[in-house]
């Protein structure tokens, strides 16, 4: 008996001739006149034992019978049968002209070790190899389907046809595909676009084209991809076919960009520029889609030639500019939210596509706003006047601070000239001090209206931040929004009374606090000093002052001149000297008017005479 395994080699190689892929002949396996004479019942042939027959007939029939017990199906032929019983080992299958055929039982179980045949079941096995000695017959199922699948594979291809498959299992550079033998289809081939999520492909059950195969080597190359543009091909012709400026149209979104989003119509794609999603603002078109939501668009251009096509979505609502002069009228009272800020101001989003600006000088009757974020924050919502509005420009002005009354139209009210105030110090700067006074309003005392007297350098020598003072209320410029006060109005101005207390002739005493090159400035009480000129220092001739005094001297002085308004007082050394020595010489003369000489007369008219002249 012939070994087996040889057996089968020798059917694979015999195969493999007969069938060499889309480069061989395919074997011929057009058995349908023999398959229907199985279907026939063998006994039929012969003559029925209540007819009659013809010796001539019957010679002819027995001769046919004679014929065909010669034939046989060749090895490696498909062909049909019956099965007429099963075995542990085998199942018995015929296969007409009076042949039977075995089948190893390994062929009809199931991953579960099931016998899946039944008596009965017509199935296609493949002859493997006639055994005359013990007038067998080897068939197989799978080897029959095999070949099946290899000839569906071959029309397919040349008919470019399609075949049905499953995803298996991912291998290097694509996917492993099951289409009754194994195919490869690569990851390029899979699908129009780059597949994100590569697993989420096995297990499906899609149609292929055949790229190429040879059977030879087992080898099948598929593409779903192929499919798929013939598909688009076909929807893109159809939809502009049908699409034309001004329709509106529903598609997906495909794909999102910072500029805007793809759509697909069918076949072909549109895109909706981010200017074209809403009358309003949109800084990311993703914060209104998701790729594969379902969007209505208007067709705004459409250019066949090259097969683009811009598409509207605002354009399927009236420009609320058209009708924005009457719904926001100057001096209307509005409520809007915060949508940007901005270093000279606010946005503010009245509905949508409507914005309007709040100047940042238009958001407090009192405050300073360096920035809008230290009064309002985005998404906020606030409550504003229509100042001005430019619907050709799409322009409208808003202001905060016009809700609320403006304090300075009342301010003045409030706190007439000459009223005493009190309040805290908010801020010391080099040229006064800011008081607040009421919500938002400051008031400036000047460091010239600190003090009446005291020669101040800067404000903080007397007061800190925080300080609880009064002041009297000097001046209101609502128009500038101005409010001047002063401390030192507090009290009478000691200049007011110093030709009193200090009057023309009068000798004082008083502390040098300053030196100069043209004269000494002596302090008389405090705040208020005199200058002795450097010509009234004394009757001799000095350069400077510090040749004679220095700063904290106690000097005395005659007073010359008094100008209040100026606040200025001059005096004199050199007068009170000369005054000094007058009196010495007089009371000389009057005592030596007592002597009886005429020497002493003489030299009394001589010294009378010097006293006259000086």
């Amino acid at each position: 008996m012939v070994d087996e395994t040889n057996k089968d080699e020798t059917q694979n190689e015999a195969q493999a001739e007969i069938s060499d892929g889309s480069d061989a002949e395919q074997v011929n396996t057009e058995n349908e006149p023999q398959n229907e004479e199985l279907k026939a019942d063998q006994s039929s042939t012969g003559p029925s034992e209540d007819s009659p027959q013809d010796p001539g007939d019957s010679m002819e029939s027995v001769m046919d019978m004679y014929e065909e017990s010669f034939k046989r199906f060749a090895e490696g032929e498909v062909v049909t049968g019956r099965v007429i019983s099963i075995d542990k080992d085998h199942v018995l299958v015929d296969i007409g002209y009076k042949s039977e055929g075995q089948v190893r039982i390994q062929e009809f179980l199931d991953k579960s070790g099931n016998v899946t045949a039944e008596v009965g079941d017509v199935i296609e096995v493949m002859v493997e190899w006639w055994d005359d000695e013990d007038e067998r017959v080897l068939l197989s199922k799978d080897k029959a389907a095999n070949i099946k699948v290899w000839e569906a594979v071959k029309k397919s291809y040349d008919e470019e046809g399609t075949v049905k498959g499953t995803i298996t299992n991912r291998v290097k550079g694509g996917f492993s595909v099951d289409i009754g033998v194994p195919g490869f289809l690569p990851g390029s081939q899979a699908d129009l676009r780059p597949i994100r999520n590569l697993d989420d492909m096995v297990g499906k059950e899609f149609d292929f084209k055949i790229l190429k195969y040879n059977r030879k080597r087992s080898n099948i190359v598929l593409s779903r991809r192929a499919i798929l543009e013939n598909e688009l091909a076909e929807k893109r012709s159809a939809t502009l076919a049908t699409i034309h400026e001004g329709k509106v149209v529903e598609g997906a979104v495909k794909n999102i960009t910072e500029y805007g989003v793809f759509v697909d119509l069918g076949g072909v794609d549109g895109l909706l520029h981010i200017t074209d999603i809403s009358w309003g603002r949109v800084k990311h078109p993703s914060e209104l889609f998701s790729i594969g939501d379902p969007i209505t668009v208007k067709i705004l251009n459409l250019d066949l030639e090259n097969e683009r096509v811009s598409l509207g979505m605002k354009q399927l609502n009236e420009d609320p500019w058209t009708t924005a002069s009457e719904q926001y009228a100057v001096g209307s009272r509005v409520t809007g939210r915060v949508v940007s800020l901005t270093d000279y101001g606010a946005f503010i989003e009245l509905e949508e596509g409507i914005e309007g600006l709040i100047h940042v000088s238009e958001m407090s009757w009192t405050r300073k706003i360096r920035h809008p974020s230290k009064v309002v924050s985005v998404g906020e919502e606030v409550d504003a006047v229509v100042l001005d509005i430019k619907p050709e420009s799409r322009r409208i002005s808003l202001g905060m601070k016009q809700v609320v009354p403006n304090p300075w139209d009342v301010i003045s009210e409030k706190y007439p000239i000459g009223t005493t105030i009190e309040g805290k110090i908010k801020n010391i700067t080099d040229f006064g001090l800011f008081i607040g006074i009421d919500e938002g309003i400051d008031g400036l005392v000047h460091i010239s209206d600190i003090s009446w007297t005291r020669r101040i350098k800067h404000p903080s020598e007397l007061f800190k931040k925080g300080d609880v003072i009064q002041a009297i209320v000097l001046d209101i410029e609502k128009e500038n929004e101005r409010f001047s006060l002063g401390i030192k109005q507090l009290q009478d101005d000691p200049w007011a009374s110093v030709a009193e207390r200090y009057k023309v002739g009068k000798e004082i005493t008083g502390t040098i606090t300053n030196l100069t090159d043209f004269g000494i400035f002596v302090e008389l009480e405090e705040g208020i000093e005199g200058l002795v000129h450097v010509s009234e220092i004394s009757k001799e001739k000095i350069k400077t002052p510090t040749e004679k005094f220095k700063i904290g001297d106690v000097i005395s002085a005659r007073v010359m001149n008094i100008n209040s308004d100026e606040r200025r007082i001059g005096l004199s050394i050199k007068r009170l000297e000369i005054e000094d020595e007058q009196n010495l010489l007089s009371e000389y003369v009057n005592n030596m008017g007592q002597a009886t000489s005429t020497f002493g007369e003489i030299l009394r008219e001589n010294l009378q005479e010097k006293l006259n002249e000086d």
